[in-house]
């Protein structure tokens, strides 16, 4: 008999994309930046991941957050992004919901009206400003990674599918960016595993002709995400909508648009000349939900114009529970766990 394990959590979502916050279970992780720390998880302690992605305990559509203590002196905490694909250093949604849990939780405590403070995730200092209107966490606005273009407009055969053109942002990954009406999509749920067959395609082709390279990480490995780009309507004079789909892994289109997503779209916005700052662009899912981006700046670096963004939205808390984690049950594999777990090391 294995002794009872146990994590804390708080199941949150925004724009339907399901963020598992672990709030505490966890040992100090060794790392002298977050960053390391979430190396290390990766290398050291993947069982955390596969757990609470997989069955019985969860489904890959989720992704995981968990809180550590912040090596930034200027963050409230840090948080380390876990998704079915590996271990993103930045995610929109992710740090949208992260942000509500550390306000919930009261590790940062709730002011009315708009109040700001910082997160550090793997990428760095990340700023938050949260509006609370009677005691809810209404909205969270937080930095997107800069983001640019890195290919523009050229073309790829696809079997099955034909000849694609797409583009190629980076925006804390890099994305292809697809015109949905050029490939038969309105962008509606009915639509969804057709998209997540067709991404699958398109990013398979892409990966076997070409890698990607940034110009200061420089191979952050072969390119993983699609973005789907409905028509572009005009709302007003410094404001756009547009609907949208990301594709993240086999079978996987995301709930929401993705803050990194629409980030990369801005970036493309800012290279065809359609934008400029302080301009919005709000991106709307397939479930109907909407994230807004703002671009706010854009600067030279080396060969690329690098937009700056903010990304807001909403995420509602969905549950606080314990999960125990029987190491006895066929389903669980504590392999890459155990060794984290404070509740596994009794004082």
């Amino acid at each position: 008999m294995h002794p009872e394990l146990n994590l804390q959590l708080m199941d949150t979502h925004a724009g339907g994309d399901v963020s598992r916050i672990v709030t505490g279970g966890i040992m100090q992780l060794p790392g002298a930046t977050v960053r390391a720390q979430m190396e290390y998880l990766r290398d050291e302690a993947d069982g955390l991941r596969r757990l609470l992605l997989e069955e019985p305990y969860g489904i890959p559509e989720m992704s995981v957050d968990l809180l550590v203590p912040p090596t930034d002196p200027e963050a409230a905490a840090g948080y380390i992004i876990m998704e079915v694909m590996g271990y993103p250093i930045y995610s929109g949604s992710n740090t949208i919901c992260t942000a509500t849990a550390v306000l919930e939780a009261g590790i940062v405590p709730k002011r009315e009206g708009w109040q700001s403070f910082a997160l550090e995730a793997p990428a760095g200092l990340v700023h938050i400003d949260a509006l609370v209107h009677d005691g809810v966490v209404e909205a969270i606005t937080c930095g997107g990674l800069p983001s640019y273009i890195h290919t523009y407009r050229t073309s790829i055969h696809v079997p099955s599918i034909g000849d694609v053109t797409y583009s190629v942002a980076y925006s804390g990954g890099f994305y292809a960016l697809v015109d949905a009406a050029s490939l038969g999509f309105s962008l509606h749920l009915n639509e969804e595993r057709k998209l997540a067959e067709c991404a699958y395609h398109i990013i398979e082709a892409i990966q076997a002709e070409r890698g990607f390279s940034h110009y200061t990480l420089g191979d952050v490995g072969p390119l993983p995400f699609l973005h789907f780009m409905g028509p572009l309507e005009q709302l007003s004079d410094h404001f756009y909508r547009s609907r949208s789909a990301t594709y993240v892994h086999p079978g996987v289109i995301c709930r929401s648009t993705t803050g990194t997503g629409t980030s990369a779209r801005l970036a493309l916005m800012n290279y065809e000349g359609l934008i400029k700052p302080g301009d919005r662009l709000e991106t709307v899912s397939l479930r109907e939900t909407g994230f807004i981006g703002k671009f706010t700046g854009v600067r030279q670096e080396g060969d690329h114009e690098v937009v700056e963004n903010t990304i807001t939205g909403k995420s509602y808390v969905l549950s606080r529970a314990d999960i125990v984690v029987n190491c006895d049950d066929p389903m669980v594999d504590c392999g890459g766990l155990t060794h984290i777990l404070t509740s596994a090391h009794p004082e």
